[in-house]
């Protein structure tokens, strides 16, 4: 459960702390005191857009930390799935900041995390249910969710996805294969060529390289046989001059001669002796290395021709040289697959119509199934919404047969009728405001018994209602605590005379700026807000009994 909230520069929140407890934890505070605040704080935590407006005018970076105590095995094995472990560890840190720049960082125990992660991991701790959320019952698409999570037809469900996706690439395939026969010929002539093209290529692996290399080398064969024929002279000399190794060779008899007469040049002779030996060493192998020299303008012709056909095929086909060979296989496999097209089609629809089958199967069990639930849950919302001062009230849930989408073959669509004597209509047509914040706390209440979810939230649920029905609304939010813990905004003080626990959101103004605070009231504390909320502006003596009745009432329920 959340059991503390941290909040620092927050629109006109400064800094403040929510210890929130276990059971019901309800806020009041007048209208503008900032309780959408502590919502939207919330929001943040739970990977929700927002936007740099957020951030308390003159502060550089909005802060949102909440710690979550006693966390459920759901949530350890996101966790792990996201790469998150916390199975030694009940408790779980989750903290975003928002800069004025508009930029989000977000960290699940001290760890960096994005958005999404945060997102997916905050759906398993908390459950928001606000004003807007009451008017998605006035959009049909929502109603098969509720029938699904209620009948926890998770299992179902993807096993009839998965047979749906494979249905439907299948039945793309078919129809491709069902187009235009001038199209179809049209490919076929088109590949025949480009497979033809490319596999006489004969595209060998990294022959651009290897042929730009030769290339070079051929290209440059003139000068370097030019060079080392130099280097050779010049060492070896020719006809009219003599070359260096002879001028060694006469230095190193000179010296020999030399030692011959004083034995202390001995080394000396013997250094140049190795000089004169390692270059006729060179000359030799220089002369090798020219004779090795080849001019081949023919074979750099052919280089410049096959280069020139590898460039043009890579530009053509919109790939490097080496992708090319593969391109042609499978270029070759979907040509094959246009020549043998009707023993291909006979075989694809024959996939298709076993496909169809499969997804047609699934979806059937898919919808007998949400038939037996959806009697179970409009029975069971119908009887919450008798509680909630509606006893007349009937629920059907209308099914409609559709083709195959992502949910099955099912349309679902909630029908009500709040009056005796009145068919049932679609939620939208007749549901007023009132009657919409019970039917979707009537929901609530019912998915509760299924959902694992720790904490619920309920924003000014209460709208549009009052009198005993407000006080059954509150009734119904704390046997909803008792199972799991529930925060809860509201102007009813019938509703707010339940709670385990009641902070006060207040605002005040200092030197200009606007600063709201959260505090957790007392009985006397509660007391007085209690008659403020019944009486106004003017607290009389008459209001502060009838708070005090109400809260030494709800203490005995």
């Amino acid at each position: 459960m959340l059991t503390t909230l941290y909040i620092e520069n927050i629109a006109v929140i400064e800094k403040t702390s929510i210890d929130f407890s276990q059971g019901l934890n309800v806020l009041t505070g007048e209208t503008g005191a900032g309780k959408s605040i502590i919502i939207d704080s919330i929001n943040a935590i739970m990977g929700q857009r927002t936007s740099k407006e957020l951030v308390r005018t003159g502060a550089k970076t909005a802060l949102v930390t909440a710690q979550f105590d006693d966390v459920n095995d759901t949530v350890k094995a996101k966790l792990k799935e996201l790469g998150y472990d916390n199975e030694d560890d009940d408790t779980l840190i989750l903290q975003r900041s928002i800069s004025a720049a508009g930029k989000s960082t977000c960290k699940i125990n001290a760890r960096p995390a994005s958005v999404t992660v945060l997102k997916e991991v905050a759906k398993n701790l908390i459950n928001i249910h606000g004003q807007h959320e009451s008017y998605e019952l006035f959009s049909p698409d929502t109603h098969i969710d509720y029938i699904d999570s209620f009948g926890e037809l998770n299992s179902e469900l993807d096993d009839y996805r998965e047979k749906y996706k494979k249905y439907k690439a299948l039945k793309k395939q078919l129809n491709e294969a069902n187009s235009d026969e001038s199209a179809r010929l049209h490919e076929i002539d088109l590949l025949t060529y480009q497979t033809t093209e490319l596999f006489n290529a004969d595209v060998q692996p990294d022959e651009i390289e290897q042929l730009e290399n030769e290339r070079i080398v051929l290209m440059n064969s003139e000068k370097i046989f030019t060079l080392l024929n130099d280097a050779r002279e010049l060492l070896d000399g020719d006809e009219r001059t003599a070359g260096g190794v002879e001028s060694v060779e006469s230095a190193m008899n000179y010296i020999q001669r030399a030692t011959s007469l004083n034995g202390e040049y001995e080394s000396i002779s013997e250094s140049i002796t190795d000089v004169y030996y390692n270059l006729r060493d060179c000359i030799e192998a220089i002369s090798d290395a020219a004779d090795s020299v080849e001019s081949d303008p023919q074979r750099l012709e052919e280089i410049d021709e096959r280069l020139d056909l590898l460039n043009r095929l890579t530009r053509k086909y919109g790939c490097e040289c080496n992708e090319l060979p593969s391109l042609a296989e499978k270029m070759q496999t979907r040509l094959e697959e246009l020549l043998s097209y009707d023993k291909n089609r006979d075989q694809l629809e024959a996939d298709y119509k076993e496909a169809e089958n499969n997804a047609l199967v699934a979806a059937q069990k898919l919808s007998e199934i949400r038939k037996k639930t959806a009697k179970v849950f409009s029975e069971r919302v119908r009887e919450e919404m008798s509680f909630l001062n509606m006893p007349n009230v009937q629920i059907v849930t209308q099914f409609e047969n559709t083709d195959f989408y992502e949910k099955g073959t099912d349309k679902i669509e909630f029908l009500i009728s709040a009056n005796p004597g009145e068919p049932p209509r679609p939620v939208a047509k007749i549901a007023s405001g009132g009657e919409l914040s019970r039917m979707m706390l009537a929901i609530k209440t019912v998915l509760a018994s299924t959902d694992d979810i720790d904490t619920l939230i309920f924003d000014e649920v209460d709208t549009g209602i009052s009198g005993s029905a407000a006080q059954k609304v509150g009734m119904k939010l704390k046997e909803v605590s008792k199972s799991s813990q529930v925060l809860c905004v509201t102007h009813q003080a019938q509703l707010a005379a339940l709670a385990d626990a009641h902070y006060l959101i207040s605002k005040q103004v200092e030197d200009g700026r606007t600063f709201t605070q959260v505090k957790q009231l007392d009985f006397d504390g509660r007391k007085h807000e209690l008659a403020r909320i019944i009486g106004g502006v003017s607290i009389t003596d008459a209001a502060l009994a009838h708070a005090e009745s109400m809260l030494k009432e709800s203490e005995e329920l």
